[in-house]
């Protein structure tokens, strides 16, 4: 998460804005790669193989998030104890992945960004859908009125998965960088591949998710001026549930004390 990463990935998103900008029926084609124009379908779509690695895919995001969900709900019951993680990896990859693949891809864009999906426009009619006008990535007055097309929420999760690569060791952490970016453009392809999203779609959600990775990490672990610390924020925690704690040891018959101090 340096400044070699985000000048690569603006670097990216200036030039596939532009370059998808000015000549967007470069979509088309690259989904028409994976269209079968006699059978009038992706046929991808209808692989079991193929939907059980998508759902495949979105389980592996959800592993690595996990635990961060358990550590909280351990720490809810039990606030007389520590966290079981990192209270910075709890707050980075809840918040990333909340941000990357749920506000701003789902509730931001995709509700509001009227692009038809690839298997619905006009250019690849495979009988299931009325028929759209295909429209570039920057037009949101597509005629799609929901869970539209830009940009892909798996796609976004896939690529979040920067945020787990950046909190490895140092000595791994470029060929988690690796992993990461593998695991993202193959989940991305295979959305496209099933006429799910265009080219576009799947790049946007790839640099937004190293965006908001970048600069959670900052916030949280780099700039002196926002950093946080595990121990501050176990302790407000603690606070924070205690009450709750203590209710629940005095029906016990127990007495829990006052919360342990900031």
């Amino acid at each position: 998460m340096n400044r070699t990463g985000l000048f690569i990935a603006l670097s990216l998103a200036l030039l596939i804005g532009v370059l998808f900008g000015l000549y967007p029926e470069l979509d088309l084609k690259l989904a028409a790669l994976f269209y079968d124009a006699t059978a009038r379908t992706f046929p991808l779509k209808a692989n079991a193989l193929a939907a059980f690695a998508r759902d495949a895919a979105m389980w592996i995001t959800w592993a690595l998030v996990i635990p961060a969900f358990v550590a909280v709900a351990i720490k809810i019951l039990r606030p007389d104890r520590p966290l079981l993680m990192s209270g910075r990896a709890i707050i980075f990859l809840t918040v990333t992945l909340a941000l990357s693949s749920g506000i701003l891809s789902n509730l931001a864009f995709k509700s509001h960004w009227g692009r038809p999906r690839p298997v619905v426009v006009m250019q690849f009619n495979t009988g299931q859908f009325d028929r759209l006008t295909f429209v570039p990535w920057w037009d949101p007055r597509g005629g799609c009125g929901w869970n539209c097309s830009f940009f892909s929420g798996e796609g976004a999760a896939a690529f979040w998965t920067y945020a787990p690569a950046a909190l490895t060791p140092p000595p791994w952490r470029p060929l988690a960088y690796v992993a990461a970016t593998a695991f993202g453009v193959t989940t991305g392809v295979m959305r496209m591949a099933f006429g799910g999203h265009f080219f576009t779609d799947i790049a946007a959600a790839g640099i937004v998710a190293f965006l908001v990775v970048w600069l959670m990490y900052a916030l949280i672990y780099r700039w002196p001026r926002t950093r946080l610390s595990d121990e501050a924020i176990d302790a407000l925690l603690t606070k924070a549930f205690w009450p709750l704690y203590r209710l629940r040891q005095r029906w016990r018959g127990r007495e829990a004390g006052s919360a342990p101090s900031l």
